[in-house]
């Protein structure tokens, strides 16, 4: 892994991220998204120099898209906003997350409410 990667995945294994369990490198189709959280259907991307190359933004907007056709949200960083801004990058998601689970995103979104904890 990329070290913008490791030092994102550091922060988020380990259901550290509001108790959602993360994976990492997960398949979509054809696509592998850097993180992903099956609970709330969010991906996440850390887009590094690879992606500023011709044609990279074009064929980046045709995978995202591909992907949220699956009804999976997708949050899109730079590799330096994680390296010269973690903590907004970790409050982006925080609040991604917080509103995911929020009944208006239920309503919005079609998102299961998660299974009760037995009593």
């Amino acid at each position: 892994m990329p070290p913008t990667e490791v030092l994102l995945w550091s922060k988020l294994k380990g259901k550290q991220m509001l108790g959602c369990k993360f994976k990492r490198q997960y398949g979509v189709g054809p696509y592998i998204v850097d993180f992903y959280c099956p609970e709330l259907r969010l991906a996440i991307e850390l887009d590094g120099d690879s992606h500023f190359l011709d044609g990279a933004e074009a064929r980046d907007l045709v995978r995202q898209r591909f992907i949220e056709s699956f009804d999976i949200k997708f949050l899109r960083f730079q590799n330096v906003e994680v390296t010269t801004n973690l903590e907004g990058v970790l409050e982006t998601i925080y609040s991604t997350v917080e509103w995911l689970r929020s009944e208006d995103a239920t309503q919005e979104w079609g998102i299961p409410e998660p299974p009760l904890a037995p009593p």
